[in-house]
C-alpha cells in the first residue's frame, strides 16, 4: 500500500529523528552539577556579565559582538529597575542595563523560556530607554543617545532556523539603508550555535561557545591565550562563589531546570497528542496496526482503541 507524502515525512520525523533539542539539553544538563556556572541562571548570568569584577567580561563580549562598528572603552552600570513614571506604569526590570563613555544605553537580557510576542518585547525594553531619555522644559531637543538590545535566547524564533545572530536596525526600505542607528536590537539565537571549540574563528564565537557550553565544561577554553577568560574561569567556578551566591546559584539553577524541564513535558504531551491524530488518520485510510504502532510507537491496543 502506498501512503502519502503526510505520512512518510511522520515516518522519518518520528522514527529518525529522536528526542528534541530541548529535551536533549534538559537530561545532559540535568545529569551532572557543572564545574563553571550556568550562565543561562539569572544569577548565573549577573555573575558573569552584570557585576563591577565582572566590567571586563561584558565589555570584552560587546566589542566582539560589535566588532568593525564601533569600540566601547567603558561602561558603567546602570539600576536594573527602571522607576515608574506614572501610577499603574509598568516600568521593565531589566536583566543588565548599562551606558557607554558616550552616554549610550546598552540592554542586555537572557530568555530561556519561548515569548509568543518576544519580538515585540524587545522593541518595547528598548523603546522604554529612548523615552526616559526625555527631559522637561523647553530646551530639549530630543538629543536622544542610541539604545543597544542584546537578548539572548535559548530558543529559536519561529521563522528564523539556523540563524545565531539577528541583526535589526530602522531601516529606509526604499533606499534600503540605514534611516538612524538610535535603535538597535539584536537576538542571539544559542540554539542555533553548532560549532565545536576548535571551529570558532574570531572572540565573538569563543563566546557564543563557553556561554553554550559552560556547564559542561571541565576547563576554559583559551584561557592560556586570553587573560578575559582567565579571569572569567577564576569567577565562574562553582566551588570558588562565596556561601551566599552559591546559596543564591543552587536555587537559581533549581529554577532554570525546573523551567527546561517544564518545557520539555509540554513537547513531550504535543507529540503524544500529534501520534494519536497520526494514528486516527491512518486508521481511516486502511493502514494496518503494526505499520501504525511502528510509525507512532503507540500500542496495538491504543491503536485499536482510537
Amino acid at each position: 500500500m502506498i501512503f502519502p507524502d503526510f505520512f512518510e515525512k511522520r515516518l522519518e520525523k518520528f522514527v529518525l529523528s529522536g528526542k528534541s533539542p530541548i529535551f536533549a539539553a534538559t537530561i545532559k544538563r540535568n545529569a551532572i552539577m557543572g564545574k563553571f556556572i550556568n550562565p543561562f541562571t539569572d544569577v548565573g548570568f549577573k555573575i558573569i556579565f552584570g557585576q563591577d569584577f565582572s566590567k571586563p567580561h561584558l565589555l570584552d563580549f560587546l566589542n566582539a559582538l560589535l566588532e568593525g562598528e564601533r569600540t566601547i572603552t567603558d561602561l558603567k552600570f546602570l539600576d536594573k529597575e527602571q522607576p515608574a513614571i506614572y501610577d499603574g506604569d509598568r516600568s521593565p526590570i531589566y536583566d543588565i542595563l548599562c551606558e557607554t563613555e558616550s552616554g549610550e544605553k546598552i540592554i542586555v537580557d537572557m530568555q530561556n523560556r519561548e515569548h509568543p510576542n518576544f519580538k515585540e518585547r524587545m522593541v518595547y525594553y528598548a523603546s522604554e530607554a529612548i523615552v526616559r531619555q526625555g527631559e522637561k522644559g523647553t530646551d530639549w531637543n530630543y538629543d536622544i543617545k542610541a539604545v543597544y538590545m542584546v537578548a539572548f535566547t535559548n530558543f529559536v524564533l519561529p521563522g528564523y532556523n539556523g540563524r545565531l545572530r539577528i541583526d535589526i536596525g530602522l531601516t529606509d526600505l526604499q533606499k534600503d539603508e540605514l534611516f538612524t542607528g538610535k535603535m538597535r536590537l539584536i537576538c542571539l539565537q544559542m540554539p542555533c550555535f553548532t560549532k565545536e571549540a576548535d571551529e570558532c574563528d574570531n572572540q565573538f564565537e569563543r563566546w557564543i561557545y563557553i556561554l553554550k557550553n559552560m556547564e559542561i565544561l571541565d576547563r576554559m577554553p583559551w584561557a592560556a591565550q586570553n587573560a578575559v577568560f582567565q579571569k572569567l574561569a577564576e569567577v565562574a567556578e562553582v566551588s570558588k562563589l562565596s556561601k551566599e551566591d552559591r546559596l543564591k546559584y543552587d536555587h537559581a539553577l533549581k529554577r532554570y531546570r525546573d523551567t527546561l524541564n517544564a518545557i520539555s513535558g509540554a513537547e513531550q504531551r504535543g507529540r503524544a497528542e500529534g501520534h494519536i491524530e497520526d494514528a486516527r488518520k491512518m486508521k481511516e485510510l486502511g493502514a494496518t496496526i503494526e505499520f501504525i504502532s511502528q510509525v507512532t510507537g503507540l500500542t496495538a491496543e491504543e491503536i485499536e482503541a482510537l
